[in-house]
């Protein structure tokens, strides 16, 4: 073990681990010497608490109370601090808000409510509606209905039991034939199917195994935060991850008591920021878990006029689905739609209770005599409209409810006089009423929008508008895939004048492909026609697919991806044409379109047609290797903290969860990456570089940090565009080629130049190499398509 040395207080850089039964904390500290020697500051966990029993994530907790077992439990946790803190790392774990696990027989706060109902001391604890129902919490657990499966029902001693599910017996209702006793309970099982449109809990976005718990309660907060908070306090844990703030009911101020409870500690949110919105300057949390700056980072590689060739070429290869996935702004506004109407069918019921109760409750006339069918109609066509996330405080309601909403909203009505319906919705968003009722209802819709806009674009469109997959990406956006050298910097110099230190990534356990996967996809944009050429060539070798939008997304998913097991392959695009929602479904599934699309995939992009795509992404290695190189590169020094996904420090390639939460395998501390004179021979190109990035960051924290500067460096000459060069602090410099085969194309860099600030600088992925002043771009960019620069000497007066 190296000697002790003091753990950060902000991280330098953080190391993401999915922690599961199979890798739990004593493997984690196993790998803590290698990580410590890559460069990161922290390791960044996933939950810690007490889960589901086998749950590969540990997002569906049971017990805040206790650190899970089957990782080890506290034991193991405070173990692996230890063993991290000797190696000069702290940690940084994910906590969950938002929701538990719908599992009576391990929640047991969840069976007290059960057993006792209202009453319990638990009943604060969850979002539950007891007023719906009959005051029965609905448990959408049944094969089928009732009354068809009341046979496989069974009473043991105080507890029914349903195959797998245990519930708990009211007191004195043992002995009750099941019909009765069915009704004498605090719940009642259903059939899953009425998920849809009956539940009275809320649950996270439409899945009816994780229940909404109520941290806006301060007891509850206490209880649920409690353990996590002891943990920070007696230095086994150093800062916070707070994963999904938008489903709370009060996000401002929840994290203002979060803040105030962690004594301040470093915390970042996984707060999806749409286009053009901003995160609340009222949140005190360091920033944002980084999908903001993902989009930014993979736009730089993107072409935006071979991205718009693209859409045309898609557009005529997948037809005749176009009308259900050619244009982006169309295809979310029908996936909203349909979200609304089917998934969230009981959270628009719901909100629609609290809209009628905030008109009834309201003394205003022109608010109180509203039919629920006009309201419901109305909150219904705003919804859809919403192009952000959620509204978080009254100010900025009216940005997130426009008037130019509003106008088309109304339009859904036939008779004019009905349409002062939505008038009366927005007016209630925007703040009108002060009493409980229409607070209620502005929670309500706060916490439904977000869920709506997670299900409607992650979930839905993502997987209906496919001309370009990597575009398809958490916060990102299909509709405008490029972003401009320019653009970058701005976004860098407000990140750093306003969230310096925010989290920035490029993959994650939750995006849908890794960072190198969209970097291979990118090069695409370069070569459009080429890519369309090849389509036609494997077309015509009669292996198409079920429909031209699935073949086309599954054609880019084996270019993006490589060589891989077919399995993972049919399972990524199984899972892609059931969310997509449009032949087939997670809950009506269609048993013969599903089967054609596995055929095709074996016999078409993992069959002898596959080949020539793989051809095709060998001919273009080059280009894919210089995105690979550049993304990591920019992400690793752009101001915010980044964070690096488990081993995503080298080539990582991987599709969407449960793909991308495979287990890794760590090397010995001693090898290429793990030593601090490491080259490229070792863990390749990208381990070199990304070890390189990691350790100017632990050697100069305040050239990253709050009071860093960033500096754009503009090259002068022919391709001066397809250089992104910035400075950091007149200390680090970082430079990235983009658009390498548009480059080429071109002749190359032929006389381009870039200015490097005042200094002697040094390569920090090469030593030996030292340049100053004007430097000849090709010269830069003669070994890499990137180059890392270390200023020597004093720093700047």
């Amino acid at each position: 073990m190296t000697s002790e040395r003091p753990v950060p207080v902000v991280p330098t850089a953080t190391y993401r681990l999915q922690l599961q039964p199979g890798f739990p904390f004593e493997a984690a500290a196993a790998a803590v010497p290698y990580l410590a020697s890559l460069g990161v500051s922290h390791l960044h966990l996933s939950p810690v608490l007490e889960a589901v029993p086998g749950s590969p994530h540990g997002y569906d907790v049971v017990d805040h109370a206790r650190v899970r077992a089957e990782l080890g439990g506290e034991e193991g946790l405070r173990a692996l601090s230890d063993t991290a803190r000797g190696h000069g790392l702290g940690l940084v774990v994910d906590i969950v808000p938002n929701h538990m696990a719908m599992a009576p027989r391990h929640n047991r706060a969840l069976w007290e409510v059960l057993r006792e109902g209202p009453r319990s001391p638990y009943a604060r604890w969850f979002d539950i509606d007891w007023e719906a129902q009959g005051g029965q919490v609905l448990l959408p657990v049944l094969g089928g209905p009732v009354g068809q499966v009341l046979d496989e029902l069974r009473v043991d001693g105080d507890v029914l039991r349903y195959y797998d599910h245990a519930f708990p017996l009211r007191e004195g209702t043992g002995d009750l034939p099941l019909p009765r006793l069915l009704d004498a309970q605090w719940y009642r099982p259903v059939w899953w199917r009425l998920a849809r449109t009956e539940l009275n809990y809320r649950r996270f976005f439409s899945i009816s195994e994780l229940i909404g718990v109520r941290v806006e309660d301060p007891e509850v907060f206490d209880a649920t935060h409690g353990k996590i908070l002891q943990l920070l306090r007696e230095g086994v844990l150093d800062g916070l991850r707070v994963d999904h703030p938008d489903g709370l009911a009060d996000p401002d101020a929840y994290l203002a008591r979060l803040h105030a409870a962690s004594g301040g500690r470093w915390t970042v949110v996984e707060k999806i920021l749409a286009h053009g919105e901003a995160l609340p300057d009222t949140w005190p949390v360091a920033g944002t878990t980084g999908y903001d700056a993902l989009r930014q980072v993979d736009g730089l590689f993107t072409d935006p006029a071979g991205a718009g060739e693209l859409l045309e070429l898609y557009r005529r290869f997948a037809a005749p689905q176009t009308d259900r996935g050619g244009d982006w702004a169309a295809t979310v506004r029908r996936a909203a739609y349909a979200v609304l109407r089917h998934e969230l069918a009981t959270e628009l019921d719901r909100l629609t209770r609290a809209a009628t109760r905030a008109c009834a409750a309201s003394p205003d006339p022109a608010l109180r005599d509203r039919a629920p069918w006009a309201l419901r109609t109305a909150l219904e066509e705003l919804l859809v409209r919403m192009e952000v996330y959620r509204p978080y405080v009254r100010g900025d309601a009216a940005t997130v409810v426009t008037e130019e909403a509003a106008a088309e909203a109304r339009l859904a009505f036939v008779v004019p006089e009905e349409a002062g319906a939505v008038d009366v919705v927005r007016g209630l968003v925007l703040g009108r009423g002060d009493g409980p009722a229409a607070v209620e209802f502005r929670t309500r819709f706060a916490q439904t929008a977000s869920a709506l806009r997670a299900k409607s674009v992650e979930d839905t469109a993502f997987y209906r508008y496919v001309p370009l997959l990597s575009a398809n990406e958490v916060g990102g956006d299909p509709g405008r895939p490029g972003v401009s050298p320019a653009a970058f910097h701005a976004y860098c110099a407000r990140v750093q004048r306003d969230w310096p230190l925010t989290g920035t990534v490029l993959s994650t356990h939750d995006t849908k492909r890794s960072a190198d996967v969209r970097a291979a996809l990118a090069v695409l944009t370069e070569c459009p026609r080429r890519w369309a050429e090849l389509l036609e060539q494997v077309t015509h070798a009669e292996v198409d697919g079920p429909d031209g939008q699935l073949a086309w997304a599954a054609w880019q998913t084996v270019f993006g991806l490589g060589p891989a097991a077919p399995e993972r392959v049919r399972e990524a695009l199984l899972k892609h044409v059931r969310e997509a929602g449009m032949y087939t479904s997670w809950t009506e599934q269609e048993p013969p379109y599903e089967e054609a699309v596995a055929a095709f995939v074996t016999a078409g992009p993992c069959g002898v047609p596959g080949e020539r795509v793989a051809a095709l992404r060998e001919a273009l290695a080059p280009h894919i290797r210089a995105n690979v190189l550049g993304a990591a590169l920019t992400q690793l020094t752009m101001p915010g903290v980044p964070d690096v996904y488990q081993g995503t420090e080298i080539e990582y390639l991987a599709l969407v969860d449960p793909d991308n939460r495979r287990p890794v395998r760590f090397p010995p501390a001693d090898t290429a990456t793990g030593t601090e004179g490491a080259r490229m021979e070792g863990a390749g190109v990208k381990g070199a570089v990304t070890a390189a990035a990691l350790r100017l960051r632990r050697r100069h924290p305040d050239a990253f940090g709050a009071a860093a500067t960033y500096e754009p460096l503009p090259a002068e000459g022919r391709a001066a565009g397809h250089v992104l060069a910035f400075a950091r602090s007149g200390r680090v410099v970082s430079a990235v080629t983009r658009l390498s085969l548009r480059l080429a194309e071109a002749g190359g860099w032929g006389d381009t130049r870039l200015a490097l600030p005042p200094g002697r600088w040094v390569d920090a992925v090469e030593p030996g190499r030292e340049f100053m002043g004007h430097v000849r771009v090709a010269e830069l960019f003669e070994r890499l398509p990137v180059v890392l620069l270390e200023r020597l000497g004093r720093d700047p007066e």
